[in-house]
């Protein structure tokens, strides 16, 4: 879904049948002002660029993607119909309130590893909101690992649980794959990742290991392997993603970069 059809939907949702107000009220001249009640990492520009222009409706923003607001700030102000400005108001706090979310939520992530390794999201996405998220991530520092199950071959513990020859099975892939595409498997101990690296995997992933059994793991890559990037996934958190980083692995996949963000607190007031 392309983001003018994101924010058709987006709005028919809240719109529908259209506006009772317009019934009430004659329309006029309008500004609001776009106004942050707490801090955070700014996303969401391109969408609501492309919701005031379908409406019709003039949009000047004070911050840009990625950059980062205080409480109280005005991020931008939105000029026209007066109809047309309240009739996208949900539409358009919702977009940036989640995507700024997100991207707040991911910058504290980022900010803990002061650029020694990459941090990536997953596939724990909402349904229909993967690139919208993903685009959040991004905005936030971040970077993102698969948009679905057609980007590379990814062999998790559901995919291993009925296969007994992984040695056999990756030769096989490497032939019927596209040449351009990467295989990662996922790991979760230290005799897996071995029989992975010598099987020939192009990324191992370490999932639900412990930073020490990782650092294990990556001195073996660092000495024999040195060609196969290392990730790790897992239950990391602000909290012990420090340990992660002295692990030795190139990425530190993480989930809850979407599904555990909040929504920021961002309202419109109308200017008199």
């Amino acid at each position: 879904m392309n983001i003018t059809q994101f924010v058709q939907e987006a709005l028919y949702e809240d719109l529908g049948r259209g506006d009772l107000f317009a019934l009430v009220v004659e329309d006029k001249e309008a500004c609001a002002d776009i106004v942050a009640k707490e801090k955070g990492v700014f996303s969401g520009q391109v969408y609501i660029e492309a919701l005031c222009a379908m409406q019709g409706l003039s949009l000047e923003m004070y911050v840009q993607d990625s950059q980062t607001f205080e409480p109280r700030q005005i991020l931008g102000v939105v000029r026209g119909s007066y109809l047309k400005i309240l009739q996208i108001e949900r539409t358009l706090l919702n977009i940036i309130a989640h995507s700024s979310g997100i991207a707040t939520h991911t910058h504290a992530f980022v900010q803990c590893v002061q650029a020694r390794i990459k941090i990536l999201d997953t596939r724990k996405t909402r349904p229909l909101l993967r690139v919208f998220e993903k685009y959040s991530v991004r905005n936030g520092g971040a970077h993102n690992h698969r948009f679905g199950l057609d980007d590379a071959l990814m062999l998790k513990d559901t995919h291993l649980a009925l296969i007994q020859d992984i040695e056999s099975t990756l030769a096989y892939a490497r032939k019927i794959i596209p040449w351009t595409c990467k295989i990662e498997v996922e790991v979760n101990d230290y005799a897996m990742a071995q029989r992975v690296f010598e099987a020939g995997a192009d990324i191992v992933m370490c999932d639900n290991m412990s930073p020490a059994e990782i650092a294990r793991v990556a001195a073996l890559r660092d000495r024999s392997y040195p060609h196969i990037a290392l990730e790790a996934s897992g239950t990391i958190t602000l909290e012990n993603i420090a340990t992660y980083v002295k692990s030795g692995v190139d990425a530190l996949s993480i989930g809850a970069l979407t599904h555990q963000a909040k929504w920021l607190d961002i309202s419109l007031k109308m200017q008199n």
